[in-house]
């Protein structure tokens, strides 16, 4: 069993392809404000990309697998950005007396500033046992998009509280509690996040920009699907 790491990314290139690349359930091009994390193209970095990507498989070899990313992504103005988070559990052909558990959580933070951005959002979920009676098998994918209308960086203590997050994530491996509490629960900590983004949302610059028709109030969108 494994997990990943918190990663906190701002104004840098960044760039992870996933298997489930072209799958999920998409938000179609949107033009919205954001400042990105992960950007290439064109002299003023005006386009991001972030894919986060867990797949867990369990077998008779190994018959417990948990995995969970929790990622951070911050953008720097922009005019395009795609956004990627797919989690996906398998639990293949375990012997009936004794099932399997697979297990994979996927957290993506994108906060994003600016005006007419074209939003490529997806965020996809898929958990499937395959000859495996008895088996435990739960994906949760859930991705989180703050847009505010001025240049929004997340501060040390939106940072620690989302860390803290992600702390009580990884802790949720070390259980043997059923995959509907792994859900309930994580459940629990996406409303967690949420609050925070919110707060933090609440306190972007606001003002009059370059046209009043381009401001808007800063929203967090929380798109979240879960399989099992």
């Amino acid at each position: 069993m494994k997990h990943r790491k918190f990663r906190l990314t701002t104004g840098q290139k960044f760039t992870r392809i996933g298997a489930m690349a072209t799958i999920g359930l998409a938000a179609a091009a949107t033009a919205v404000p954001a400042q990105a994390q992960g950007t290439h193209s064109g002299p003023a970095h005006d386009v991001g990309v972030a894919v986060d990507d867990v797949h867990t498989v369990a077998n008779r070899v190994h018959t417990q697998r948990f995995e969970d990313s929790f990622t951070v992504h911050q953008f720097g103005p922009l005019i395009d950005a795609t956004v990627r988070n797919t989690a996906v559990a398998t639990s293949v052909a375990c012997d009936p007396s004794a099932p399997c558990r697979s297990v994979a959580l996927s957290f993506q933070i994108d906060t994003m500033s600016g005006t007419q951005i074209k939003l490529h959002a997806v965020n996809y979920s898929h958990a499937e046992n395959e000859h495996c009676a008895g088996c435990q098998t739960f994906a949760g994918a859930w991705q989180f998009v703050v847009s505010t209308p001025r240049p929004f960086t997340l501060s040390e203590s939106d940072e620690r509280q989302l860390a803290a997050v992600h702390r009580q994530l990884d802790a949720l491996r070390s259980s043997d509690i059923p995959v509907s509490e792994v859900q309930s629960r994580a459940e629990a900590l996406a409303a967690k996040v949420t609050a925070i983004l919110k707060a933090a949302a609440a306190r972007a610059p606001k003002g009059p920009g370059t046209s009043a028709l381009d401001d808007f109030q800063p929203t967090v969108t929380v798109h979240r699907q879960m399989s099992v």
